[in-house]
């Protein structure tokens, strides 16, 4: 058992040296590779005296033994010895300080006889010697046998947006030390203010424990969240390890130079990650033309299409400057409008999946076709032209760059129209008119049938056939004179159609429509009551057949005034009313003289109870 003395003296030596000068550098031996640079971190704490303190360093080679050599110091520029002092004059070696009481040793490219064991001593600005002044680390200095190669340098030639665009990088390092290796793709953006010294862009990378991980700027994280971009390793010839950029559908900001960055990494006693060694190689550039630059889209024929009611239609839309046509999806509209002008109206369209569908005109879907005829190529096909098809057309195509099928929220890329075609159609000149009769003999009565009758008028050469709709507004107590303006217009309640169909849409009343002569159609309501009441209007619209069969509405339309219908009370209702009357006096007599009897009654009764009590 020590003496006590002996344990009092221990105690207060540590004691003393929790406060005594400590210099460390990192836990060794430190792997570092030739022509890259090495930074050794050299921290002192635990001092007296001011807060900026100086450093030097020392270096011990392997076959010296003891010898040192003086590197490079913050105190003394002449501290260098001979094989230091070129190199720290050019800045090659050289201390940086962290703050006044850390400061690193950088020697930007190592050698093979910088090899060794390196001290970092802090000369003593303490009152007393206590603690330790310097401390070494193991540096080794491996060769390089980092490599990087390519399989293709883009070109220079312009692509056109939505190109796909494949680069590959080779990567290897041989080491006997256990080495990782990260590659990063990446380009120099020659557009706009990112080329004002912020021009670097990180695509994508396989970091040292072979994650994927997309760059932070330029939107690379959203595209390869939405698989635009992708970075594969495989196994190449020779067992070398291939690293493939995939971009699907390059934008215009895409264009730029490209270049692929080799890292090798290795993991220090401390269990940091160290990048020892680093290539670079240059891909080439790359020049991306905007859609909107190259995109033509053309329709056939130009000018004007004069057609007979009948004929076919055919309507060919152009596009081009796509670039390659299985990578970017497209929709195709064929698009229409009046002959002067007014709303744009969908005919038909074909989707990025190839379906065909039709617009509002439900029945044209049957009489007609859409199709892509060829890349670029696409046809409109009507087999039979009505007067309604007459107006302009034109095809508008939306093309999602890269996409090959686009979700129904997807954006498009670009949409362009080509120039309107007209079309219009001869047809031979129609005439119509129309007058509406009610006949009021005998006396229109409620319960009665009443009939109105529409005598149309129709001049045309061609063969034609007249549909007619029975239109009613209810009248209003306020408004007994009232005609259908474009704001106010009557309800329909039947339809005698071209062909001979009746529609009935009236609720409640019990009516029919039927053609009584070649001139002359019938609407009759049956017991007809109150609310059949009001103002009544026919209209006609004349149908012709086209040579194939077809029948089509000419456009000819005509309106009669209205007629005001009004029924009056039948004779079995006029004789209820004194009836009704004089039993409601009756009553009300009988009631009041009752109402009488009782009230004295009961007063007299009243006035005898009272004599009684006196």
């Amino acid at each position: 058992m020590a003496p006590r003395w002996i344990t009092f003296i221990a105690l207060l030596w540590e004691f003393q040296c929790c406060v005594c000068r400590e210099v460390t550098l990192p836990a060794g031996p430190l792997y570092r590779v030739a022509g890259f640079s090495l930074s050794l971190p050299c921290t002192v704490s635990g001092y007296e005296g001011p807060r900026s303190q100086d450093f030097e360093w020392f270096l011990y080679r392997e076959d010296a033994g003891t010898q040192h050599i003086g590197v490079v110091s913050t105190r003394d520029t002449g501290f260098p010895y001979a094989p230091f002092q070129g190199r720290v004059q050019a800045g090659e070696v050289r201390v940086e300080r962290d703050s006044g009481d850390k400061a690193r040793l950088v020697i930007q490219r190592l050698r093979p006889d910088d090899q060794g064991r390196y001290e970092c001593y802090t000369p003593s600005t303490d009152s007393r010697f206590l603690g330790n002044y310097s401390s070494s680390v193991v540096v080794k200095v491996i060769p390089d046998t980092l490599l990087i190669t390519h399989s293709r340098i883009l070109s220079g030639q312009p692509v056109i947006e939505g190109t796909e665009l494949q680069l590959t990088c080779a990567a290897s390092v041989q080491s006997v030390q256990h080495t990782h290796v990260s590659v990063t793709f990446g380009m120099r953006s020659s557009r706009g203010a990112e080329s004002l010294g912020h021009n670097l862009r990180e695509i994508i990378a396989i970091d040292r424990e072979l994650r994927v991980t997309p760059g932070h700027s330029g939107g690379y994280g959203k595209r390869y969240r939405d698989g635009e971009i992708a970075l594969e390793k495989r196994k190449g010839d020779g067992g070398r390890d291939l690293y493939v950029l995939k971009m699907s559908a390059l934008a215009p900001e895409d264009s730029g130079s490209y270049f692929c960055e080799a890292v090798q990494w290795i993991r220090d006693p401390d269990g940091q990650w160290e990048r020892i060694a680093q290539r670079t190689m240059e891909l080439g550039n790359l020049t991306v033309q905007p859609l909107v630059d190259t995109l033509t889209v053309r329709s056939a024929p130009d000018g004007d299409v004069s057609l007979q009611p009948g004929a076919p239609l055919s309507l060919t839309c152009q596009v081009s400057g796509m670039g390659a046509w299985n990578r970017s999806a497209l929709l195709v509209q064929w698009m229409r409008r009046g002959p002067t002008g007014g709303v744009e109206v969908e005919v038909a369209r074909v989707g990025p999946d190839g379906v065909v569908t039709w617009g509002d005109d439900v029945s044209r879907a049957g009489g007609g076709s859409m199709e892509k005829e060829a890349d670029g190529r696409f046809s409109l096909r009507l087999f039979s032209v009505h007067p309604s098809d007459a107006g302009l057309y034109r095809c508008a195509v939306s093309v999602y760059a890269g996409k090959r099928t686009p979700g129904p929220s997807s954006p498009a890329t670009i949409t362009q129209r080509s120039e309107w075609v007209t079309v219009s159609l001869k047809t031979e000149d129609v005439s119509v008119s129309a007058t509406i009769d009610l006949p009021r003999r005998p006396l229109l009565r409620r319960g009665s049938t009443v009939t109105l009758l529409c005598n149309i008028s129709v001049e045309t050469t061609a063969s034609s056939q007249v549909e007619v709709q029975w239109l009613q507004k209810p009248e209003e107590p306020a408004k007994k004179d009232v005609t259908f303006s474009e704001d106010s217009k009557g309800r329909l309640i039947a339809t005698l159609t071209y062909d001979g169909l009746t529609r009935i849409y009236s609720n409640g009343s019990d009516l029919s429509v039927d053609r009584v002569s070649a001139a002359s159609y019938r609407l009759r309501i049956f017991s007809a009551s109150e609310e059949d009441q009001g103002h009544y209007q026919c209209q006609a619209e004349v149908w012709s057949q086209d040579p194939r069969g077809g029948w089509y509405n000419t456009g000819a339309r005509a309106e009669s005034v209205t007629a005001h219908l009004y029924l009056y009370a039948r004779v079995a209702d006029l004789l209820l009313i004194p009836l009704v009357v004089g039993v409601s006096s009756a009553l009300f007599v009988g009631v009041l003289i009752i109402a009488t009897v009782t009230c004295c009654f009961m007063k007299r009764l009243a006035r005898q109870r009272s004599h009684i009590r006196k």
